[in-house]
């Protein structure tokens, strides 16, 4: 008798199948990246879905499309315009290898993404999962997907009674992805229904808090529902402190206009214009005095005669490994110095185009009010 292998007792055509028949029905069919072979468009929603919702990709996606509708058209424009395009979706590394594939795939392939899943991983900000994909909905290629919504999926259906984050778990589950891709010979469209189903079980039925698993096509297979532990699957990561750290923001008035600083190219918000900090992110230390006025008069010095300074309402943002808590700071110039390189005056009319990160956007706009700046 011949020994059945770890992928023969893992393979399942009727799993593939239960996925590609609910998503034919009542799967998402009407996405704006759907119903495209485009591997632009495709590599685009791909890159801008990691950690973030459709809801809030919608509007970014038509935007940047209408800016950049070529992967030329990417690769040619300038990064501070591409980082304007990104700002407020977050994750900025995300754009900056955006960015940087764009210009690889027009030097190594001529503008055309290739279609082989391994070569797509290769490029920037492209990992094993986005590559399956692209080449699954661009090309129809036979490729497994594992992104954080299947994993969620497999692991109540399966009862994985572990963190699926932990290496060993994720090599068992990309084997257990891989022996239950669907055949695609005489079955036109079944590998792209069945990655688009997976997504969409986990993104609509399957999801995290209050699953909807009287709609779910697999209750009958799952084990966290069999077994009463669906609030319990997929193991979560073991809970760490949150660090918080603290900064202080100079924002620097003067005859209408703000002043923002370029950040380095890499680290938190790297690439985009921001308010000139005081000290950087540092610990919250209690025992470490807080920055004053006087620390914020000296830290403006260089940007001219100091008027007046007073600090503002502060603030939290929560990054994905520490909370940030803000200060800000106005300050008012009774006249300018000359700028050092990396500096520019910006438009408080129109702060709400300039790549600024999220949190600092939200600050200068409440500030930008007439009633403050008129």
């Amino acid at each position: 008798m011949k020994r059945l292998t770890e992928f023969d007792q893992l393979a399942d055509p009727t799993f593939s199948k239960a996925v590609i028949d609910w998503q034919r029905s009542h799967g998402r069919h009407t996405l704006p990246w759907q119903n495209t072979q485009d591997a632009y468009r495709v590599w685009l929603s791909e890159i801008m879905l990691q950690q973030t919702q459709v809801a809030a990709v919608l509007g970014y996606y038509a935007r940047f499309l209408e800016r950049f509708p070529t992967v030329h058209a990417l690769a040619e424009a300038p990064s501070e315009d591409v980082m304007a395009h990104w700002s407020g979706l977050g994750y900025y590394t995300r754009a900056r290898n955006l960015h940087a594939c764009a210009k690889r795939v027009v030097q190594d392939y001529d503008g055309v993404f290739p279609s082989d899943p391994a070569l797509l991983a290769d490029l920037p900000g492209i990992g094993r999962s986005t590559a399956a994909a692209i080449a699954a909905f661009s090309g129809g290629v036979r490729a497994a997907i594992l992104d954080g919504n299947v994993k969620r999926v497999f692991a109540r259906v399966f009862g994985i009674d572990a963190y699926p984050g932990l290496k060993p778990i994720e090599n068992a589950l990309w084997r257990r992805a891989d022996a239950l891709l669907p055949e695609v010979a005489g079955n036109p469209g079944a590998i792209e229904a069945y990655t688009q189903g997976l997504m969409d079980l986990g993104a609509t039925l399957c999801t995290r808090s209050r699953p909807d698993c009287g709609r779910c096509p697999l209750q009958a297979r799952c084990v966290a529902f069999a077994t009463g532990r669906t609030a319990e699957l997929p193991v979560r990561k073991p809970k760490k402190a949150t660090p918080e750290k603290r900064t202080a923001l100079l924002v620097v008035i003067d005859r209408g206009e703000v002043l923002l600083e370029q950040r380095p190219p890499t680290g938190i918000w790297g690439g985009l214009l921001s308010l000139p900090e005081v000290g950087g992110h540092v610990p919250m230390d209690e025992d470490e005095a807080l920055v004053c006025t006087s620390d914020v008069a000296v830290a403006a010095g260089p940007f001219g005669t100091i008027d007046e300074v007073r600090p503002l309402s502060p603030l939290v943002h929560v990054f994905t490994h520490y909370k940030l808590h803000i200060a800000p700071f106005a300050v008012t110039l009774a006249t300018r110095a000359e700028l050092a390189p990396g500096h520019v005056w910006w438009p408080l009319e129109t702060i709400g185009e300039a790549p600024l990160p999220a949190p600092v956007k939200k600050l200068l706009l409440d500030l930008a009010q007439p009633s403050l700046f008129g």
